[in-house]
């Protein structure tokens, strides 16, 4: 349930609760009486009530609400050809094809991880069994706590997941069907009904490391990106340069290719030990 819902159930409540008020305290009009004026004063009456008391608790709910959220929410939205990646608080990667959005919090709440999407898009979730992670979308919830995988949610194609490994558990907001996609799997959402396939393509992870534009992203958040791609080679830098922003795209360029344009841009040095490249002023 996500938190637009909550505040519908939390605001059905006080509606109820002020409801129940009024009939204990004789404020409202008793049945089959008629006036042409006691209307009017009933009227007035539950509206004054109605504002005091919402005044009251509206405020206590929202208050609430705000300090089980996480403050402040970001938005990085791709408009361009290449893929837009950013990492998340929790080291969690997402890759945002084009016409694509998400929001997330700056600082993820104690008990989950929650994000929404808008858009195609690629995820690699950190592990976090204590704080499973969520993307809403328009028509499902996902749920995972540590994998890779892929989201179709675009225009009037149908919803579709494929999971590159791990497992992630997909549900209908309409209805509350769930289905659980494990490695190798793609889930497709026909006509309010999932359907489960062998993923067929399964090249489509790998297009999304082809052509990686990064913007005002820290350079630890660069290299980890970077070393997520691949696994023979092995990117770092020294800790004073961690905080460093950098904007810079990559097109299907190796990894010490990709180092040495990072080395440019910031002036750094770049020197390599067995299958580590390592950054310093």
């Amino acid at each position: 349930m996500n938190r637009i819902e909550k505040n519908k159930i939390k605001t059905d409540r006080a509606w109820n609760k002020l409801y129940n008020r009024l009939e204990t305290d004789g404020l409202l009009p008793a049945e089959g009486h008629s006036s042409a004026i006691r209307p009017v004063v009933w009227i007035s009456t539950i509206s004054i009530a109605a504002i005091i008391f919402l005044c009251i608790y509206l405020p206590i709910t929202l208050r609430t609400d705000s300090q089980s959220s996480t403050g402040e929410l970001l938005v990085k939205a791709n408009k361009e050809e290449n893929i837009l990646v950013t990492t998340l608080e929790d080291g969690s990667v997402v890759y945002l094809s084009r016409q694509t959005s998400l929001q997330y919090p700056k600082h993820f709440s104690e008990k989950r991880r929650e994000v929404s999407l808008k858009g195609n898009a690629l995820f690699d979730v950190a592990g976090n069994r204590a704080r499973p992670f969520f993307i809403e979308t328009g028509k499902v919830q996902i749920e995972v706590i540590g994998t890779a995988f892929h989201v179709k949610n675009s225009g009037n194609s149908p919803f579709e997941l494929s999971v590159q490994r791990g497992e992630v558990k997909v549900t209908q907001k309409q209805n509350g069907q769930e289905i659980h996609v494990k490695a190798g799997e793609t889930a497709t959402l026909l006509q309010n009904k999932w359907h489960l396939t062998a993923t067929k393509d399964s090249k489509q992870f790998a297009r999304y490391m082809q052509k990686m534009c990064f913007k005002d992203e820290r350079l630890d958040n660069i290299l980890h990106a970077i070393n997520l791609r691949q696994s023979e080679i092995h990117l770092e830098s020294s800790p004073e340069l961690d905080e460093h922003l950098l904007t810079v795209s990559f097109s299907d360029d190796s990894p010490e290719k990709m180092a040495e344009l990072i080395s440019m841009a910031l002036n750094l040095k770049c020197t390599r030990k067995h299958n580590v490249i390592t950054l310093t002023k």
